[in-house]
């Protein structure tokens, strides 16, 4: 072979490799939907790239895609090394959301050959949730290693990436709500289509918990497992999960666990709790049994602790879970026993006479069961709405020394979950001896008494009445009244506001304690609070106080303090006998502040200034009624609320006042500063040092200052002078060493203390006044150059005799 044959071979084998291996690659044109990102990736850090063809090629192991573009693989199979994300983000308001969620598989059609992820992102309003609905297609629960049998595998996310669960299509999972934000996801395997369909989204309810799931099982008996979030791993910490279960009519559910992992606690404790309609939330540890007969809806809801995550080997809390529902036409047993609860007896009434409802107690078929013993109870297709439940227990004593000697709790009972309701009113009677007296008080803080203007919010209503029915009052938690003490026979009864249901949180009601005598009818101790007003109302209000009975509040008032008293829908009767009154009394006076009759006329306002009784009586009535509601409010006293403000106005004054003054110091002496530092010093041969400050000195030389300097070295130029001086008596002696009585300091210079110049002004001329010459003997004249030579001459060269003084030139 030539080697031009050569060349032309070779030429035509890579060519030939080169369009082998263009073609090996594959060109795929990809068009995301409107408001849709397709995220292509490789899941091997090296390798394989896909590649944007237009405008220019570019390579990536991560490629997003929002418009349509063409893409090219650089190996042969592409889809063993990449992953595809279809991702959408639906956004929610306070009213509606942005889309739903919507199976298609338009955008990802050319990628059908790759193992595809569908995303939608959501997003809630603040504080709201948002809501998922399944009710046409229904999901259930597997296990995260489970895979859906037609491989269409769904994933829900919460916030923080916490993973709520894994499902399948065919279920009875309706709804699902997931607070703030999370995600919906599809895994979808290479080669299988998508099936196309839709679910709902929605703006969901105010949750408190991670996510709310809701279930809805159908008639029959049916089943279903559930899992904690994050299962098999641990339930996030500190939260809560809630589960809503919707059964048919005459429907009973049970829940059990089947697997399950506790954690160790540092506060809190994990436990369970059901809510139903007409029912007392019950709270379970995650050890007790669980409900197995509650009929109708169930809401269970998951609470986890703080747990100790630093303790090694700590499981976490995981909860593998089965819930089942079944008919209720059968019927359901309920053991009960009372004998452990002395004074305790429990009713149960059928309401409505129409109903299917069946109970028996002890094999016999009744409307009413009283229970006050170990009794067997059952009950056929009895429903919450068809039965009511009712406790009363009777606490009372002959003689005030049989009576129990510490407060007898007012506990409300625990009865067993098989009863078809629960507990709606519990009534506890208290009978003292005849002089006895019962003092209640509540062990959570003060009662508010509840009256219009003062209505009580809580969804617990505690009524008072005496043995024969007469009513004292409604009350409820959260106000003043310390304690309430009754000279009678009387009940406790507790029920709810809002349904039939008395709330579990209020297990212990009041404290209960049999006292000796008192003086009045009713007695009630109120502790006031600053912008805290309280009404407290006459017992029986609005009917009125039963005739010739009494009442008493004992008032406290914090110090420094003021009560302003008002008596709002004062109602007087007309007497037949005695009159009513009402008195205000200072606590440890003997006088009485305020006192009116039913035919006074009574003041509306009155201001008290200490502790206080309030003190009413009733008479025999003829026609109408007695009853008052006074107004109480604390206020400081008015001189006491000006005090501050004056105090306040004067301290703003003083510190203004300090400020213009320390700014004045401050330029007077900054002007002083400047003044001093163009200061010279002056010689004056009478002995006496001027202070320097004027701005200009008389001249007899015209243009001559040579009398005038800069600076003067007192200790070189006059030491030898000021010895001279002394020999003859003119000058003091003074030690050479010692600082000089000059201006050392220009800007402090000192005055002679013979010299006068308080008076003087600064920046004025003056004209000097010398003060008398002093007799000496005469000496000989000091001539000019004399006086300012430098000290090269021998003290023995220097003259003694100074001779006489030469006046100043010029005065200052």
């Amino acid at each position: 072979m030539s080697l031009s044959t050569f060349r032309v071979s070779l030429h035509i084998f890579l060519l030939t490799f080169i369009v082998f291996t263009v073609s090996d690659g594959q060109n795929l044109t990809i068009t995301p939907d409107t408001g849709t990102t397709v995220n292509i990736f490789s899941t091997q850090a090296k390798g394989c790239k896909v590649c944007r063809v237009r405008p220019s090629r570019r390579c990536f192991t991560f490629l997003p895609l929002k418009n349509t573009t063409v893409v090219e693989f650089e190996c042969p199979k592409p889809h063993d090394v990449f992953k595809v994300e279809i991702v959408r983000n639906i956004e929610c308001t306070i009213k509606s959301c942005s889309g739903h969620i919507i199976q298609a598989d338009s955008a990802s059609q050319p990628l059908l050959d790759f193992n595809r992820k569908f995303i939608w992102n959501l997003k809630a309003s603040a504080l709201k949730a948002f809501k998922i609905d399944f009710t046409k297609a229904g999901l259930r629960q597997i296990n995260p290693s489970e895979i859906c049998p037609e491989r269409h595998t769904y994933t829900l996310q919460a916030a923080g990436n916490v993973a709520v669960g894994k499902y399948c299509r065919s279920g009875i999972i309706a709804s699902v709500q997931i607070l703030k934000s999370g995600s919906f996801s599809l895994d979808v395997p290479a080669g299988q289509k998508l099936q196309n369909g839709q679910f709902d989204v929605s703006v969901g309810e105010e949750i408190k918990s991670l996510a709310k799931i809701t279930l809805t099982f159908p008639d029959g008996t049916s089943s279903t497992e559930l899992l904690s979030p994050n299962y098999p791993s641990s339930f996030p910490d500190d939260d809560v999960m809630e589960w809503y279960f919707q059964v048919p009519e005459k429907h009973k559910m049970s829940v059990q666990f089947l697997n399950l992992t506790q954690p160790h606690c540092l506060k809190k404790e994990t436990a369970v709790e059901y809510r139903s309609k007409g029912r007392a939330v019950s709270v379970l540890r995650l050890m007790d049994p669980q409900p197995d007969q509650n009929l109708g809806n169930v809401s269970m809801t998951l609470r986890n602790c703080e747990m100790d995550k630093r303790r090694s080997g700590s499981p976490g809390l995981s909860i593998n879970l089965r819930v089942t529902a079944s008919s209720a036409s059968l019927p359901v047993s309920c053991k009960v026993d009372m004998s452990e609860s002395e004074g305790l007896t429990l009713h149960i009434e059928k309401l409505r006479p129409v109903s299917e409802c069946k109970m028996k107690i002890n094999s016999v078929t009744t409307e009413k069961i009283t229970v006050s013993s170990n009794s067997d109870l059952s009950f056929q297709d009895c429903s919450p709405e068809d039965v009511q439940v009712t406790a009363l227990r009777v606490i009372a004593c002959s003689q005030l020394k049989d009576c129990p000697k510490t407060s007898v709790p007012l506990l409300l009972p625990v009865l067993p979950s098989c009863l078809p309701a629960p507990l709606s009113i519990a009534t506890w009677t208290l009978r003292p001896p005849q002089h006895g007296t019962v003092e209640l008080a509540s062990p959570t803080g003060p009662l508010r008494q509840s009256l219009p203007g003062q209505p009580c919010n809580d969804s617990i209503n505690i009524k008072l009445r005496e043995g024969n029915g007469t009513t004292i009052g409604d009350f409820c938690s959260q106000g003043s009244i310390e304690k309430v003490q009754i000279h009678t026979n009387m009940s406790v009864t507790l029920s709810s506001t809002e349904g039939k249901a008395v709330r579990i949180s209020y297990k212990h009601v009041l404290n209960a304690t049999f006292k000796g005598e008192i003086s009045e009818t009713y007695i009630f101790t109120v502790s006031l609070k600053k912008d805290n007003p309280v009404l407290l109302a006459t017992p029986g209000w609005p009917t009125g106080m039963k005739g010739y009975s009494t009442v008493s509040w004992i008032v406290s008032v914090p110090p420094n303090m003021e009560a302003h008293l008002k008596f709002a829908n004062l109602s007087q009767p007309k007497c037949s006998n005695h009159h009513t009154d009402i008195s205000v009394q200072r606590v440890g006076r003997s006088t009485l502040d305020y006192s009116r009759r039913e035919d006074d006329k009574a003041d509306s306002e009155l201001t008290v200034f200490d502790s206080f009784y309030l003190n009413m009586s009733n008479c025999k009535i003829e026609r109408g009624h007695f009853s008052v509601i006074s107004n109480i409010t604390l206020q400081l006293p008015k001189n006491k609320t000006m005090l501050p403000i004056i105090l306040s106005v004067v301290a703003a004054l003083l510190v203004i006042f300090v400020i213009v003054v320390i700014v004045v110091c401050v330029v007077i002496n900054r002007k002083k500063k400047e003044k001093l530092n163009h200061q010279t010093s002056i010689y004056n041969p009478n002995g006496i040092n001027i202070q320097p400050g004027h701005s200009r000195f008389p001249k007899t030389r015209a243009d001559n200052e040579s009398h005038v300097y800069a600076t003067i070295d007192e200790t070189l130029i006059y030491t030898h002078l000021l010895k001279e001086g002394a020999e003859v008596s003119v000058y003091r002696e003074s030690d050479s060493n010692s600082p000089a009585t000059g201006h050392a300091n220009s800007q402090k210079p000192l005055i002679s203390k013979d010299a006068c110049f308080n008076d003087m002004e600064v920046g004025v001329y003056q004209p000097f006044e010398a003060p008398p010459l002093p007799e000496r003997p005469q000496s000989r004249p000091l001539v000019d150059n004399e006086i300012y030579q430098t000290a090269k001459k021998s003290e023995e060269e220097l003259p003694l005799s100074l001779g006489p003084r030469l006046e100043p030139e010029g005065g200052n």
